[in-house]
């Protein structure tokens, strides 16, 4: 049976020497039906009730950064923004409000341009704590020995499950929003 949950794009980056990425996909879910006009609060639930706690509201650093020790994940709550995704030499993507992105550690990212309005919340798997790396090739090595020594609980490769590439965190997204609405 199909799975009903939305379908994210998938997006994959290899290494380029400076930020390490990651071998899964960074998946971007494009307009969640979330419910209500709060969207910062709905994404912290949703994101709280899949054992990703929202740890902050803010824009993303306009500086290319990773985490090399956490996977992150940003719920689009106001605005629109172009970011770019992968590393210095990765993939503009554009984003708006409703809109949420799951970044396996080590994916590098940063803000282009935003509206004055934009907001995102980000959070982290509940036994995670992040770093902030910039690209670089002297803690390039480190920072992908960090990476693959999340324990296999915290690596996605562990939560990817039916064959497909939704997390099991996110996998239920839909269900969670239907039973939401009523």
């Amino acid at each position: 049976m199909p799975s009903s949950a939305p379908q994210p794009e998938q997006l994959h980056f290899s290494s380029d020497g400076r930020t390490p990425n990651s071998p899964h996909p960074v998946l971007i879910y494009r307009q969640l039906p979330l419910a209500g006009a709060d969207l910062a609060g709905a994404f912290e639930n949703l994101f709280d009730s899949h054992l990703w706690p929202a740890q902050w509201r803010a824009g993303v650093y306009r500086y290319h950064h990773y985490h090399s020790t956490a996977h992150e994940v940003l719920g689009v709550s106001r605005g629109s923004a172009r970011l770019m995704l992968g590393g210095e030499q990765g993939r503009e993507v554009e984003v708006r409000a409703a809109d949420a992105l799951v970044l396996p550690a080590g994916t590098g990212h940063c803000q282009l341009s935003a509206s004055d309005d934009f907001e995102v919340v980000g959070g982290y798997p509940l036994d995670q704590q992040y770093d902030l790396l910039r690209p670089d090739e002297a803690s390039h090595d480190e920072a992908q020995v960090a990476r693959r020594r999340m324990s296999p609980r915290n690596d996605l490769s562990a939560v990817f499950v039916d064959g497909t590439l939704e997390p099991v965190h996110f996998r239920f997204v839909a269900q969670d929003l239907r039973n939401e609405r009523g």
